[in-house]
């Protein structure tokens, strides 16, 4: 028999969208012959506490909403082995489910929870001073994207996905370079570099469908590491900005591509590193690559771009 469903829902992601979507979820899994219990988030801790409680009781943990609970409910999960984690789309940018193929359709999204693959998927690791390790689904970076991040934030919920977008050209407008130390572990290379961000990708895709690192891969235990230098303020609008959306800003020489388990990463003024749409560590800090740390429900056809490398083993069937 499956494991009983605890569908943890943030009813404010997505303006709103994850409160919508979760009754139809809870719907279709009931339909599809599982136990489920909703149970609403009040903050990320609040999340975590959830799943805790739902990961000791043996149910799989289903987070509605988007990649910010999601980081949450993966780093609490990577301290229970053997739990589970599925996920029905329910905010803005939904990066995440859509490097997995997970579709937005609610009814779509239940049935891989059904009946999906069990796969073992990587996490980043940040490690902050005088703060607990955090751990992140997607892309954690700093510099140009804090300040975009910050703004993202506070917009108003009707401007959906293209908040991101919103945040980056409002960012623009005050932007001055920054000098930031990198050190790559391995090679036990350091870089200096004077530019916009630097960021680390344990997947493709950040800030509504921008393919940052389109080559990050959830199952190597390496980060891409994406650093973009000194361009000007026209170049990142007309060139750097539009080509994101496919990758293809990887092409441009002002952008470089390293590859690590672990990065360390400073800079000449603070910037606090946002990862998952979220604040979660300041520079000075580490990012670390956890392979295989937590499971997740993904779907038995991959998408056409997979995060994973063709024949990847999956811990089992659902």
């Amino acid at each position: 028999m499956a494991a009983p469903v605890r569908l943890l829902v943030n009813p404010a992601a997505g303006g709103g969208r994850a409160a919508r979507v979760a009754p139809v979820a809870v719907e279709a899994l009931r339909a599809l012959g599982l136990t489920v219990e909703r149970s609403d988030t009040r903050s990320l801790e609040h999340a975590r506490e959830l799943a805790r409680e739902a990961a000791r009781a043996g149910e799989t943990v289903v987070g509605v909403s988007g990649d910010g609970l999601l980081g949450a409910l993966a780093d609490e999960l990577r301290a229970h082995p053997g739990s589970v984690l599925g996920i029905v789309p329910g905010g803005r940018g939904n990066d995440f489910a859509r490097v997995l193929g997970i579709p937005n359709d609610a009814h779509a999204a239940a049935a891989i929870i059904a009946d999906g693959n069990l796969q073992s998927v990587d996490l980043g690791i940040v490690h902050a001073r005088d703060a607990e390790a955090r751990a992140f689904v997607g892309i954690a970076s700093a510099g140009f994207d804090s300040d975009a991040n910050g703004i993202a934030n506070e917009a108003p919920p009707w401007l959906g996905a293209l908040v991101y977008a919103y945040g980056a050209l409002r960012a623009l407008a005050a932007w001055r370079p920054a000098s930031f130390e990198i050190e790559l572990d391995p090679p036990g290379e350091r870089h200096t570099i004077v530019g916009y961000s630097v960021g680390a990708a344990n997947s493709k895709a950040y800030g509504g469908g921008m393919r940052a690192a389109p080559g990050a891969m959830l199952d190597d235990g390496l980060l891409d590491v994406m650093v973009l230098g000194a361009v000007s303020k026209r170049v990142f609008l007309t060139r750097i900005l539009p080509r994101v959306f496919k990758g293809t800003h990887v092409e441009e020489p002002a952008v470089k591509v390293f590859r690590a388990r672990e990065i360390s990463l400073s800079s000449d003024r603070p910037f606090s590193m946002y990862a998952d749409g979220d604040p979660i560590g300041d520079l000075p800090l580490r990012v670390s690559a956890a392979r295989a740390a937590i499971t997740v429900l993904t779907p038995r056809t991959p998408p056409p771009d997979s995060a994973f490398a063709p024949g990847a083993a999956v811990a089992g069937g659902a």
